[in-house]
């Protein structure tokens, strides 16, 4: 957001509220992440191999915007450049979306951390409009083509 180079622009729920100070309690940090959910459209999750799969704060927010919040999640994966096979990336998710990424109140895209396919979910899958089918939804190869991310 900050390269003025590129024109990926978008609004950052952590800057509309309060900071966190490091030495902030649990329960401060969560009733921050509880104020930002509530104004947010939808929530970008970046994830890795070095995703926590138990314990984190990340894996809070996710049951807050999955199980209250109802908002929908645009989980990106760094070092791909398509994503066609959803179950393969497992291995990465946090218990908290393992547990609820089969549940029909699950709306969530898989899409590669590229410019492209985060601006179009972004602008497409938010609480008002377009809504997801489950949690297992991810673009074409063709969109993928489109966006010069495959041959």
């Amino acid at each position: 957001n900050k390269n003025n180079n590129n024109d990926f622009r978008f609004v950052n729920s952590h800057e509309k509220t309060y900071a966190v100070r490091d030495t902030s309690s649990r329960e401060t940090l969560y009733a921050r992440i509880r104020q930002r959910l509530s104004a947010s459209k939808n929530m970008l999750v970046i994830l890795s191999k070095d995703t926590r799969y138990t314990g984190s704060v990340l894996s809070y927010e996710i049951q807050q915007a999955i199980d209250v919040y109802k908002i929908p999640l645009i989980i990106a994966y760094p070092g791909y450049s398509a994503i066609f096979d959803v179950g393969a990336l497992a291995d990465m998710w946090p218990e908290a979306l393992l547990e609820r990424i089969d549940n029909p109140e699950t709306k969530a895209i898989h899409v590669a951390f590229q410019k492209e396919p985060i601006l179009d979910a972004i602008n497409q899958f938010t609480v008002n409009c377009n809504s997801l089918a489950n949690g297992i939804n991810y673009y074409s190869q063709e969109a993928y083509r489109s966006w010069g991310l495959v041959k």
